[in-house]
């Protein structure tokens, strides 16, 4: 079994080596066989630099690179990534150490356990939770994720906003070309067409971290095309 981890990255230069790290140690520690695709959108803090260093120094089976011109989007880079897939399960993450990569073998027990098509990393179930936020993001962040739970109807999912999930590779092939949605509502978009597809979902508890290095990307913008994409999800699906 082989495991491709696709991190989108947009000036993550002090990040990206750490997390790879991380994302090395866990894999080698627990003998499973991974390869690392990082999809930047031309980061003007140079995370390309980095990448191509990390791909020198362990070689391009276990590091690739996909580099694209512009800022075009989590959506897009999730697809970019899975194209240069080669492993049989696909796990999705932040870039910025926000998830820890020790939750990982949790999340493939998980997924044996009971040949879940999608587990996911949650924050709002027992053992889960934040670190490092203040109250307004904290408020922010159960607004959006309750606010999304009502409308949807997303069966057993928890975390709808979440991005720290593992899938079946066929799972993701089949649901990523029917997503429309862009930002955070695309997370959210995948759980439910995943539901209608009647695939099943088993869940993880994490804690998340907040950055400790850049700048959060989460700004006015991305909360009015997540309501936005909200809206369009329940008139739509």
């Amino acid at each position: 079994m082989k495991y491709s981890v696709i991190l989108p990255t947009y000036n993550e230069r002090d990040n990206l080596p750490l997390i790879f790290y991380m994302l090395h140690k866990t894999f080698t520690t627990h003998a499973l066989n991974f390869e690392v695709i990082i999809v930047d959108d031309s980061s003007p803090d140079n995370t390309l630099e980095v990448a191509m260093k990390l791909q020198e120094a362990y070689t391009k089976e276990k590091v690739k690179i996909v580099s694209r011109k512009g800022k075009l989007g989590l959506g897009t880079a999730y697809v970019a990534g899975l194209k240069e897939c080669s492993g049989e399960r696909v796990i999705l993450m932040d870039a910025d150490l926000s998830h820890h990569p020790k939750f990982i073998p949790q999340m493939i027990l998980k997924m044996n356990s009971n040949d879940y098509d999608i587990v996911s990393g949650t924050r709002y179930r027992e053992g889960g939770g934040v670190a490092g936020w203040d109250l307004k993001r904290k408020i922010t962040s159960k607004g959006a994720n309750f606010l999304a739970t009502f409308l949807l109807d997303p069966g057993n999912a928890s975390d709808l906003t979440g991005s720290f999930r593992l899938y079946k590779k066929e799972t993701l092939d089949k649901i990523l070309p029917q997503v429309q949605s862009k930002g955070y509502a695309f997370q959210m978009e995948i759980l439910i067409l995943a539901k209608k597809a009647k695939m099943s979902l088993g869940e993880v508890p994490i804690t998340f971290v907040d950055r400790i290095f850049g700048q959060s990307k989460l700004g006015a913008n991305e909360i009015l095309l997540y309501l936005k994409g909200l809206i369009k999800l329940f008139f739509t699906t």
